[in-house]
């Protein structure tokens, strides 16, 4: 069975948040939490040792998901790439899987009454396309692909990496694939839920 999943090197991200954007396009998601979003990690330090990097999270296509576990309908299912989708048409918006994730990627479709999550844009794989957020990643920062073929282009980016600069988000079991590439700065195991979430700007448009 393949693997798919990201591979994202948080050293390239400037935090610009075009693959949300994207991803919103699309997908045709509505306004407010997304598919994905673009954490701020940090600052942390001490003045001049300060450091900070930006985090793009989405479905970390778990192996074991938790969401799977307790979904009573079934409609939430991984498939034969290693990645998990939602059926919606058996989908009852029971909010189990999303309770169930622990780094709170899946959202409430509230038009249609289900769960929405990131499928790697199953709809664009099957026609041989791209993501939409690895396709508009301005910093070249998204890539994504079968992490169980040593011959995939992320199996490679990860083989040459140093191991110290490969990481993961907290695993409580369910064993998340994606992968972080950070070589610039100290990684920090914390949950997505407690990062900030990036933004250029202040309340009422005028920036920093």
């Amino acid at each position: 069975m393949s693997q798919y999943t990201f591979v994202i090197d948080a050293d390239r991200c400037i935090g610009c948040k075009g693959c949300q954007v994207a991803c919103k396009l699309e997908n045709t998601v509505a306004l407010g939490p997304g598919r994905n979003k673009v954490c701020t990690v940090g600052p942390a330090g001490v003045y001049p040792d300060l450091q900070m990097y930006f985090a793009t999270v989405m479905c970390q296509q778990c192996e074991n998901p938790a969401c799977t576990a307790v979904c009573p309908t079934g409609a939430c299912y991984k498939d034969e790439d290693g990645v998990v989708r939602i059926n919606r048409d058996l989908c009852i918006g029971c909010g189990s899987c999303r309770r169930a994730c622990p780094y709170g990627c899946i959202q409430e479709n509230k038009e249609l009454r289900v769960s929405d999550k990131c499928d790697l844009c199953a709809h664009l794989r099957e026609i041989g396309d791209t993501p939409a957020c690895v396709r508009n990643c301005a910093g070249g920062a998204l890539h994504y692909g079968d992490v169980d073929d040593p011959d995939s282009e992320v199996s490679r980016l990860l083989a040459a990496e140093a191991p110290e600069h490969i990481h993961t988000l907290r695993d409580e079991g369910n064993g998340p694939t994606a992968r972080y590439i950070l070589r610039r700065a100290d990684w920090v195991d914390i949950r997505p839920q407690d990062c900030v979430e990036h933004s250029a700007h202040r309340k009422g448009g005028r920036g920093r």
